[in-house]
């Protein structure tokens, strides 16, 4: 797997988005199924360079795949926080061979920033929004800065903080893509069986969301998909799809220019 701070430099980078050019893509692509969609955007060229960021988690099969058939050279970005399950990292792996992913980058959090800030590595267990900062967000930032868009695997349905997503979003002059963000879980299953993807091992065990393995449970009948999520914790958002005031909550200015 490559480092994908490296592969991404930047290179001539496109103008910033605006949220209008969302706005006239949210009304062209209106009705248009996500893989004519896809196939089209990179056919023209007119997102500049993008990846595709996945967790290789429980769903995350149905996007990669669309990915795939559109385009196998896309880029997709995956963190290693390391903290994932084993099983997540065979997953992903299991993945992008079978799919036939050409161009799969991992990044991984900064060591001296772990050193300084996660010493123990138990940090999750009494600041989960400053672990998932040093270990989530700013890893994948700093992947995205050579990125003019994006592609999210995001749904609707996942939690209450995901309802009403646009096909195209803008978040500081980058182009944010959600494909499928208005699937259902029963369309999802269905693209599952139609093209036979495998799934992920932890979802049978009772994981409909998968994240890091400390904060990550079972979810029993009847609860919100990503209830095993941060258990016990007011958080429902890692932080990569919602604001956080800053990447270290402690002291920003520790964090390191990447």
């Amino acid at each position: 797997m490559a480092e994908a701070a490296r592969v991404l430099d930047v290179i001539d980078a496109r103008p910033a988005f605006t949220q209008a050019d969302a706005d006239v893509l949210n009304a062209r692509f209106a009705g248009v199924d996500a893989l004519s969609m896809l196939r089209t955007l990179f056919t023209e060229g007119a997102l500049g360079r993008v990846a595709t960021v996945s967790s290789f988690g429980a769903e995350s099969a149905v996007l990669l795949h669309l990915v795939a058939q559109a385009d196998p050279e896309v880029p997709v970005i995956f963190v290693d926080t390391r903290k994932m399950f084993p099983e997540t990292l065979a997953y992903r792996d299991q993945l992008v061979a079978q799919l036939g992913i050409r161009n799969s980058l991992t990044v991984t959090p900064d060591v001296d920033v772990l050193a300084k800030k996660d010493e123990t590595g138990l940090r999750w267990s009494y600041d989960p929004d400053g672990c998932c900062a040093i270990r989530k967000v700013e890893p994948l930032a700093r992947a995205k800065r050579g990125l003019d868009a994006w592609i999210s695997g995001r749904k609707a349905f996942q939690a209450a903080t995901r309802q009403n997503i646009a096909r195209f979003e803008v978040e500081n002059g980058q182009l944010k893509i959600n494909p499928i963000g208005d699937w259902t879980k029963e369309m999802l299953d269905a693209y599952f069986d139609s093209h036979a993807l495998p799934r992920h091992p932890l979802e049978e065990q009772g994981y409909p969301s998968i994240g890091c393995e400390p904060c990550t449970s079972k979810v029993l009948p009847g609860e919100d998909p990503r209830a095993g999520r941060w258990r016990g914790w007011d958080k429902v958002e890692c932080g990569i799809h919602a604001p956080v005031s800053s990447l270290d909550p402690d002291d920003p200015a520790n964090l390191p220019s990447f």
